[in-house]
């Protein structure tokens, strides 16, 4: 990458390129373009406004929205959002969030508006939720969760629900829908998760891997599943690391490459393993170039998944990366 970074964004744009964003490093606010077919990466336009811990989601219409996040002077999160639009490669100003927002997540719902959920506000985790109009670049106010949450996970489920999970020191679960705009609780999740990560299944259950108490890998090595159609949680095979703010991608063959994150009481970690669904359980692939966390993997078209940026290094030079690597699931490597 031409920057270092992490706690940055990764997005897969319509023609393949992937666009990565913001994060810890200098001002924050530079972007650049990744393009699969040459392995290159060019800069782009800047943001408007540095910011790292904020989301970034793939419209309809092909442009990225950005929102909240922490600003790169440090004075608080951010209400603020933003537009990337790739025939221009540059950022506009939208429409600023109700409330400002770090560590929440943001989810595209088939009516192509986007669902912002949760985070830290100015005093605290929030409760409250609401939806962006791509269309008219307004907010609007929809209904608040059960519980306030930063650092959880929100996955579209195949009825067009979305699951958010965990959060600092929670174990409880939630379900918003679209349709009448509200939150109900369902099922609890075996144990605290904050840092994990959560990611759909073909089948339409959903897999959460790892984080824990502290976030960082600190809860067991238990790896569990949602089925929606039951509201419930099940243990499947134990992941061989403990970890959080690792990352989960599902690849092309429907099994889920997990890799890097922090180890908790242990170093953090290189390595990467593999979920296969069809059997339940956990195998080692091979480990990235070094230590990441707080990176960003993103699935190509071609299959494979590009990890880019976290933060890595030695004990004497740790920091943001600016390195980027790809996985062949083909090979394994």
């Amino acid at each position: 990458m031409i920057e270092a970074r992490d706690r940055h964004t990764a997005t897969l744009l319509r023609n393949g390129n992937v666009l990565v964003a913001g994060g810890g490093s200098h001002e924050g606010a530079s972007a650049e373009l990744y393009d699969p077919s040459n392995g290159s990466w060019t800069a782009t336009g800047d943001m408007i406004e540095g910011r790292d811990g904020y989301t970034a989601t793939l419209l309809s219409n092909g442009r990225v929205l950005l929102t909240g996040g922490d600003p790169a002077d440090g004075t608080g999160p951010l209400a603020s959002a933003e537009l990337y639009d790739p025939r221009t490669g540059s950022w506009t100003a939208t429409g600023s969030m109700s409330e400002v927002r770090y560590g929440h997540t943001a989810t595209l719902l088939p009516s192509g508006k986007v669902l912002v959920a949760g985070g830290y506000g100015d005093i605290g985790p929030l409760a409250s939720a609401e939806l962006y109009d791509p269309e008219s670049g307004t907010w609007i106010a929809t209904g608040g969760m059960v519980s306030p949450r930063q650092q959880h996970t929100a996955t579209l489920l195949l009825d067009g629900r979305v699951l958010v999970a965990g959060g600092a020191q929670l174990a409880s679960a939630e379900l918003y829908d679209p349709s009448s705009g509200s939150w109900t609780a369902t099922g609890n999740m075996d144990g605290v998760r904050g840092g994990h990560t959560a990611t759909l299944l073909r089948d339409g259950t959903v897999l959460v891997v790892g984080g824990g108490d502290g976030g960082e890998g600190s809860g067991p090595t238990s790896a569990e599943l949602y089925d929606p159609s039951s509201g419930s949680w099940t243990e499947t095979g134990g992941i061989i690391q403990s970890r959080g703010f690792h990352t989960a991608t599902l690849l092309l063959d429907g099994k889920v490459l997990v890799a890097g994150g922090g180890g908790g009481g242990g170093p953090d970690l290189a390595s990467a393993e593999l979920y296969d669904p069809v059997s339940g359980s956990w195998s080692a692939t091979a480990n990235m170039d070094g230590i990441r966390l707080r990176h960003t993997a993103t699935l190509l078209l071609d299959g494979k998944v590009l990890v880019a940026g976290g933060d890595g290094g030695t004990v004497a030079s740790w920091g943001p990366l600016a390195s980027a690597e790809l996985y062949n699931p083909g090979s394994g490597s």
